[in-house]
C-alpha cells in the first residue's frame, strides 16, 4: 500500500554520511501470511494468538511461500561498491539512477576513523579489529576526500567539455553515491537480512540491513520476531557436531512438561523432544 506523505519521515532511516533508507510501499501484512497459509482450508485471519502461533510454525519449518506473499520496496541512497555487493541478491526488481541520463551528485562515501582499520590477518575479506593510530587514520581519510574532490573535479570538467555523460562518470570512484528502488518479497528479504545482519559483513551493507529491518519490524511484527527466534538467532549443527552432543546428551532426558515450563510452546516442546530422540539415533559411523 502507498505510504502517505504525512508518514514517509518516520518510516526513513539515515545511514551512513549521506545515505538513506525510505520505505516507498508495501503489500500485505502479518494476516496476508495467514491467509496465504490457510487457503487450502478455505480459512483466512482467526485470532492474534492462533495467527502468531501458525506463523512461527511456518518460520521454524521453513514454509516459505505464505511470507512471499508480502512485498516491500524500499528507495536506497547508497555507496556504489555496497550497491555492488548488494546486487548480489538477485531474488528483488532494482531500478537504479544512470549515470547516463543524470549528473552524477557530488557525494561520496568517506569512513568515519573508526571504521579506517587495517586488513584482518584472520579474515581475508574484512578488516581487522585492531586500529590505525590516529594520525595515520586522519591522514587516510583526508587522502581518500582529497582523491575524491580531485575525480569528480574532473568529472565537471569533462561534462563543461561536452563529452558524453556515459564517458565522463568512468573514472569516478566506488565511494560515489547512488540510488536505487529495490522491491523484495518477505521470505527473501529475510533471507538477506540474515547474511546481511550478520556480525561477518562488511559494516557499510551491515547498517543499511539494520535500517531495513528496523522498518520491516516495524510491519510485520509477528514474522520479524519468528524470524528473530528462529533464522536470526538460531543455528544448526552439522553431521560431526551431532556426533558429539549425542556424548554430551546420552544421561539427559526432557519432558515437554519440563520444556513448557522453560518458556516453549507444547508443539515447540515436543518437536525438541524429537530433535533430542533424532540426535541420540544419529548414525554413529
Amino acid at each position: 500500500m502507498e505510504i502517505p506523505n504525512s508518514q514517509k519521515n518516520s518510516y526513513e532511516q539515515k545511514v551512513l554520511d549521506h545515505g538513506f533508507v525510505r520505505l516507498v510501499d508495501y503489500m500485505g501484512d502479518d494476516n496476508a501470511i495467514v491467509q496465504a497459509a490457510r487457503v487450502s482450508y478455505g480459512a483466512g485471519t482467526k485470532n492474534v494468538s492462533s495467527d502468531r502461533q501458525l506463523i512461527r510454525y511456518l518460520m521454524r519449518h521453513r514454509h516459505t511461500t505464505p511470507f512471499e506473499m508480502c512485498e516491500i520496496k524500499f528507495h536506497v541512497k547508497l555507496p556504489i561498491f555496497v550497491a555492488r555487493q548488494w546486487i548480489r541478491h538477485r531474488t528483488a526488481n532494482v531500478n537504479e539512477i544512470s549515470g547516463r541520463y543524470s549528473e552524477m551528485v557530488d557525494e561520496f562515501y568517506v569512513p568515519e576513523l573508526e571504521q579506517i582499520r587495517p586488513q584482518s590477518v584472520i579474515n581475508k575479506q574484512g578488516r581487522s579489529e585492531d586500529a590505525f593510530e590516529p594520525n595515520e587514520a586522519e591522514q587516510i581519510q583526508s587522502q581518500l576526500s582529497e582523491t575524491q574532490r580531485e575525480l569528480y573535479s574532473e568529472y565537471k570538467e569533462s561534462l563543461d567539455k561536452n563529452l558524453a555523460r556515459e564517458l565522463a562518470r568512468i573514472n569516478l570512484p566506488l565511494s560515489l553515491y547512488t540510488e536505487w528502488y529495490w522491491k523484495i518479497d518477505l521470505h527473501n528479504l529475510f533471507h538477506f537480512l540474515h547474511l546481511r545482519l550478520d556480525a561477518h559483513a562488511q559494516y557499510e551493507i551491515r547498517v543499511f540491513a539494520e535500517a531495513m529491518a528496523s522498518i520491516t519490524k516495524e510491519l510485520y511484527p509477528i514474522a520479524y520476531e519468528a524470524f528473530e527466534d528462529y533464522r536470526l538467532n538460531s543455528i544448526g549443527f552439522t553431521g560431526p557436531e551431532i556426533k558429539i552432543l549425542q556424548q554430551l546428551l546420552s544421561s539427559k532426558d526432557f519432558t515437554v512438561e519440563q520444556l513448557v515450563e522453560l518458556g516453549l510452546s507444547k508443539r515447540e516442546s515436543s518437536e525438541f523432544v524429537k530433535k533430542m530422540s533424532f540426535i541420540r539415533s544419529f548414525p554413529s559411523k
